[in-house]
């Protein structure tokens, strides 16, 4: 007896023209670490008092999909991703928080056992990047979607897995923070996380147990920055409610293919220092990234820009 293994198993995509249908077309291999996407269902008990005090009704209710896609960032493999979740396009390889979504036939393989789990209607609601000393750049892309269908038989991929773009690393890349528009002060910085939050929801109707639509929320942009204790610089910030702005630049080895995250206005709303032995004190802050609508401005509360 055969069990499927994760080392077997593959994502492909497909970007979705029409809301729920995959389009007739070739699906392209998705790199990724680990996944969680199923399908789930809402439950409705009956509320009949029965004498024997046991209930007889049980059915199923709306069904959505989910879950976490994670991924070692690298450049190229995804964009169409990043732009799912910024609701954007790429202009001139700058992309800007925008409102136009973009959606996707996921199909995950379990190549030993030939069986194939397709889903749809799926779009990036959040979106985490995490920075740390001695690892990859870690991405969550946080999907919603539709609905899922099964089968013995897998989508035609019109790629093999990627090859020639490396991940990005913590060490190929640099973190700035300074006054609104001009973020040039390197700071000493051990971790860097931040999470952009659409909070994409169905909406169900009468008639339907699967979404005919997904709706989106706000951009809320928000994350934590541990730096080394040095001065009162950073915490000066938080007491005077200093905005500021962040840049984050991440790349591969090879130092040419830079991805920049730019948050042109954050608020700093805590800045905790403790002691955790006798090792370095660390100054832990979050913040929340904000519109920038100055004279000037970007016009975003996030702006990733790449290298052609």
């Amino acid at each position: 007896m055969a069990f499927s293994q994760g080392s077997r198993s593959s994502l492909s995509y497909v970007v979705e023209s029409a809301f729920g249908t995959t389009p007739a077309t070739d699906f392209a291999n998705l790199p990724f670490s680990t996944h969680s996407l199923n399908l789930t269902k809402d439950t409705l008990a009956g509320t009949d008092i029965q004498a024997d005090r046991m209930g007889r009704v049980n059915r199923q209710g709306n069904r959505q999909v989910g879950g976490d896609i994670v991924v070692d960032l690298r450049k190229g493999d995804y964009d169409p991703f990043l732009e799912s979740a910024m609701l954007n396009t790429w202009a001139t390889n700058v992309l800007k928080v925008g409102t136009t979504p973009k959606f996707f036939s996921i199909e995950d393989l379990a190549d030993d056992i030939t069986q194939a789990r397709v889903f749809t209607g799926l779009s990036v609601s959040t979106m985490g990047i995490s920075l740390a000393p001695n690892q990859m750049v870690t991405t969550t892309f946080g999907m919603v979607g539709k609905d899922m269908t099964i089968s013995g038989t897998a989508e035609v991929q019109d790629a093999a897995f990627p090859t020639g773009n490396e991940p990005f690393d913590a060490y190929s890349g640099d973190i700035s923070i300074g006054d609104v528009g001009n973020a040039t002060t390197s700071a000493i910085v051990t971790s860097v996380d931040f999470t952009l939050n659409n909070s994409y929801a169905p909406t169900f109707v009468i008639g339907d147990d699967s979404a005919p639509s997904l709706e989106y929320g706000r951009a809320e942009v928000e994350g934590t920055i541990t730096a080394y204790f040095e001065n009162q610089n950073l915490i000066e910030r938080f007491l005077n409610e200093t905005e500021s702005a962040l840049t984050v630049s991440v790349d591969a080895p090879t130092g040419t293919n830079p991805y920049t995250f730019t948050f042109p206005r954050i608020k700093i709303n805590s800045a905790d220092v403790g002691v955790d032995g006798p090792t370095s004190r660390m100054v832990s802050m979050s913040f929340v990234a904000l519109y920038d609508d100055s004279d000037g401005g970007l016009d975003t509360n996030l702006m990733i820009t790449r290298t052609a």
